[in-house]
C-alpha cells in the first residue's frame, strides 16, 4: 500500500496497546513497518523479518484485517512499556445523533436475506456473521487511551488500541476495543485458542442473568453456531499438533454486558518452528466472525452489509522472533479517527436465526463500547438498534 502510512506524529499515530491477562505491552514509535501482504503469507513474512539482523524490540505489533486476502498492518516499534490507562483525559462528547448503518429494520432485512442463502443448494454457507455499525461524532477529537481506559474497566476482556493505515493526508485512526476472545497464544510449543460464538445480553437483575445464562447453555441454535467454530479450529490445529484438547460441550464466558458460550481449546506443537504469526494466519477468520465454509460466508458479507469492515473482525496482537505471541479476535471495537467514531458489533446466522433477536444480540454487543462513551441508557439504541 504505497499511498498509506501512519501519519502524524510518530510517538502518536503508531501507538499500540494490549492490556490482557496473557501479556499487556504498550508499544510507541514505528521502527520499520513489515512488508503488507493477506495472511496466507504473514508467516513467511514475519520469518523474513526476523532473520535479518536488526536492532530495536525483537517483535512486531498490529493488526490484521477481517479480510484475509487484504493487507494487514505490522509493524517494529521504537520501545516498549508497561501499558498506564489511569488519568487519560476525559471522554469524547458526542455532537449529534448516532447513525445506524444499517438501521435496524434494515439488519433485520439483511438476515432474512443471509436465511435465503443458508438454505440454498450446495456450496451456500452453514453460517454467516453478519455485522453492522454506528456512526458517531464526537466535538473534540477523540483520545484513544481515553476511550480504552474505559474499556479497561471490565477485567474479563483485552484491552487495546492499534493504529491503522491512512491515506498520506489524512489524521491518525485508530481501532480501539475490548475483546473477550483469544484467536490464539504460542508460549514455546505451548497454545491455547478460546473462541466465543452463540451470545445473549446480560440482565442488571442476578435471578435474570442467571436465567439468561442457562438458557444459553441449553440453547440448541447457540451450540450449534458455537460447533462450527470449534470444529473449524481443532480441524486447522490438529495436523500442527502431538496433542490437542477441546471440551465436547462449551462453557460460559462473560463480560459486563454480554454472556458467551466459549470453548478452551489446548494443544502442544509438533514443530517448534511454528509461530503465533503463522497460527494467526492459518485461523483467521473464524467462523466465529466470518462463517462457514469461509469463502462462501465471505461473499455473502460483501453482498450484504453496507459498510466495510476494515479491521474490525480482524486480529490485533504481537509477535516475537522466538515465534511466542497473543493474537485476539478485534471485536467489541470501534475505528476512531479525528472526531469521528465508527462502533461494530455483529452476530452469527445459522439456520434457527430469528432476524428480530440477532438485532437484539446486536444492540447488546454495542453496549460496551458505548457505556465506555458515557452512554448507559440502551434507550440509544431504541430507533436505530
Amino acid at each position: 500500500m504505497s499511498d498509506m502510512r501512519f501519519s502524524g506524529a510518530a510517538e502518536v499515530a503508531s501507538l499500540f496497546l494490549l492490556q490482557a491477562p496473557l501479556r499487556s505491552l504498550e508499544a510507541t514509535g514505528c521502527r520499520t513497518r513489515l512488508p503488507a501482504g493477506p495472511a496466507a503469507t504473514l508467516a513467511a513474512r514475519v520469518r523474513t523479518f526476523f532473520a535479518t539482523p536488526r536492532s530495536g524490540p525483537a517483535l512486531l505489533v498490529g493488526a490484521l484485517p477481517f479480510d484475509p486476502h487484504a493487507d494487514d498492518a505490522l509493524f517494529q516499534p521504537e520501545q516498549l512499556t508497561t501499558p498506564d490507562l489511569h488519568g487519560r483525559g476525559p471522554l469524547p462528547v458526542l455532537a449529534g445523533e448516532i447513525v445506524a448503518e444499517p438501521p435496524a429494520a434494515a439488519y433485520a432485512d439483511a438476515v432474512a436475506q443471509a436465511l435465503v442463502r443458508l438454505q440454498a443448494a450446495a456450496g451456500a454457507p452453514c453460517k454467516v456473521v453478519l455485522a453492522r455499525s454506528l456512526h458517531a461524532q464526537a466535538a473534540q477529537p477523540v483520545n484513544p487511551r481515553a476511550l480504552a481506559a474505559r474499556l479497561g474497566r471490565d477485567a474479563s476482556v483485552a484491552t487495546y488500541v492499534a493504529p491503522l493505515p491512512v491515506a498520506e493526508e489524512r489524521e491518525p485512526a485508530w481501532l480501539v476495543g475490548a475483546s473477550p476472545e483469544l484467536l490464539i497464544s504460542r508460549r514455546g510449543t505451548a497454545i491455547v485458542s478460546h473462541p466465543l460464538a452463540g451470545s445473549a445480553r446480560r440482565s442488571a437483575d442476578p435471578a435474570e442473568d442467571a436465567r439468561i445464562a442457562e438458557r444459553l447453555l441449553a440453547s440448541a441454535k447457540d451450540l450449534d453456531e458455537h460447533r462450527y467454530v470449534v470444529d473449524a479450529i481443532v480441524e486447522a490445529l490438529k495436523p500442527l499438533c502431538g496433542e490437542l484438547d477441546a471440551p465436547e460441550r462449551p462453557g460460559l464466558h462473560a463480560t459486563a454486558t454480554m454472556w458467551h458460550l466459549g470453548t478452551r481449546i489446548t494443544g502442544t506443537l509438533k514443530d517448534a518452528a511454528v509461530s503465533a504469526a503463522e497460527l494467526a494466519g492459518l485461523l483467521h477468520p473464524t467462523p466465529a466472525v466470518c462463517g462457514t465454509p469461509r469463502e462462501p460466508a465471505l461473499a455473502a458479507i460483501q453482498t450484504l452489509e453496507p459498510v466495510a469492515r476494515g479491521f474490525y473482525a480482524g486480529a490485533v496482537g504481537w509477535t516475537d522472533a522466538e515465534g511466542d505471541g497473543d493474537w485476539y479476535v478485534a471485536i467489541r471495537c470501534a475505528h476512531v479517527q479525528g472526531t469521528a467514531l465508527r462502533l461494530f458489533a455483529g452476530a452469527g446466522i445459522v439456520a434457527e436465526s430469528r432476524p428480530e433477536a440477532e438485532v437484539d444480540e446486536t444492540a447488546g454487543k454495542f453496549m460496551a463500547m458505548l457505556n465506555a462513551l458515557g452512554i448507559d441508557d440502551e434507550q440509544a439504541l431504541s430507533d436505530k438498534g
